[in-house]
């Protein structure tokens, strides 16, 4: 089971994969990967972007979990993270959208490659968990990627769009349960 911060140890997940596959051959520097906004990147030329939280709606567990003997906790809710990855290559402007293209093929492949995370890789203990998050291409229409985008002055560009599910957060509400400890039974006759 997951605590509140598996949502940062996923995009920090997928920062390190993509820096493990594509530096130094694809990019030069491990610190020109990593999580922003296409408004605020600074110097990153791979940006990747959480740009929506849902609740997960196939799998709702209703049944309290037993802690100890006199409490029930309540039980985990699942997320499906939407994540906009996007190359900002800095190359010539007659070289840059064929090194956009050339870094996108690279994470494409990769994240292919690698479509579940691991308890080792996001840095938490998941072995309680019954699912490992997975990464999946989304397929969007080009309007849907536009108004994704919407960053005002600043052109569109060709960006992947991914979605991680299920990702669990575990509850910390618990319930006082009392237990059953005597039993009577009376027979009668009939």
């Amino acid at each position: 089971m997951a605590s509140y911060t598996i949502i940062a140890d996923i995009g920090n997940a997928i920062v390190q994969l993509l820096r493990d596959h594509l530096v130094p051959g694809i990019i030069v520097n491990t610190e020109s990967i990593g999580l922003c906004t296409p408004s605020d990147r600074g110097d990153i030329v791979l940006g990747i972007n959480l740009y929506d939280i849902r609740e997960n709606q196939t799998i709702v567990i209703t049944d309290m979990q037993p802690k100890g003997l006199k409490q029930l906790k309540y039980p985990s809710t699942f997320y499906d993270l939407y994540y906009m990855i996007t190359a900002y290559s800095s190359s010539d402007i007659k070289f840059r959208s064929a090194e956009d293209q050339k870094i996108l093929g690279k994470v494409l492949q990769v994240l292919k490659d690698h479509p579940i995370f691991t308890a080792e890789q996001l840095g938490s203990d998941l072995t309680s968990s019954q699912f490992a998050p997975k990464i999946e291409l989304l397929h969007l229409e080009h309007d849907e990627k536009m108004k994704l985008w919407n960053v005002p002055n600043v052109p569109y560009r060709l960006s992947l769009f991914y979605k991680v599910y299920p990702v669990e957060i575990e509850s910390e509400r618990v319930k006082e349960v009392t237990r059953v400890v005597n039993a009577g039974f009376t027979v009668r006759e009939s």
